[in-house]
């Protein structure tokens, strides 16, 4: 069993994506992330990550037999291509020099044949941290997060609970 990306082209239709997912749920495979959105000529495009595909050939046939479906391309998943994301979160000089140190560290592993990759927001104020937070549990890829502030503590400690009881996501904190 494998986990690939499919990029699906098709007429926008109510229905049709149940159809897609009717089909993806009928061969066994979980559909781990979605990413839908129209183009110029009213054609819908999806990208599906999709876990756990036994035979990718008889689930994108069964796929193509939908009427509204132009096309289904294959790609290796985004977590083989891209790898981990660790995100670093916070202001000023402290998340920069955050960065320089993952990015370096990553370099090293990537170099070893890891794939890691770095992404870094900067935000500050303890609202926008704490719901920065949360919303990154829902990020596709993400296996750690850095704050990297020097002001946490009450809604962001809150989130930062909440989201380590709901997800297998990593928290590492300079002051919390």
């Amino acid at each position: 069993m494998n986990d690939y990306t499919l990029t699906i082209k098709a007429d926008e239709k109510k229905g049709v994506l149940d159809d897609i997912t009717d089909i993806i749920s009928g061969h066994g495979a979980n559909i781990s992330y979605v990413h839908l959105f129209v183009e110029k000529n009213n054609m819908g495009s999806i990208n599906l990550e999709l876990e756990h595909v036994e035979d990718i050939g008889d689930l994108i046939n069964d796929l193509k037999n939908i009427a509204e479906i132009k096309s289904v391309e294959l790609h290796g998943s985004q977590l083989d291509i891209y790898g981990k994301r660790i995100i670093i979160v916070g202001g000023g000089a402290q998340v920069s020099q955050v960065a320089m140190g993952a990015i370096t560290e990553a370099d090293r592993h990537n170099i070893r044949g890891e794939r890691i990759s770095i992404d870094t927001i900067p935000l500050v104020g303890e609202k926008d941290l704490a719901e920065a937070i949360e919303a990154i549990s829902r990020l596709p890829r993400v296996s750690a997060l850095v704050l990297a502030g020097s002001l946490m503590g009450g809604e962001i400690t809150e989130s930062v609970k909440k989201v380590k009881e709901e997800s297998n996501l990593i928290v590492i904190s300079l002051k919390i």
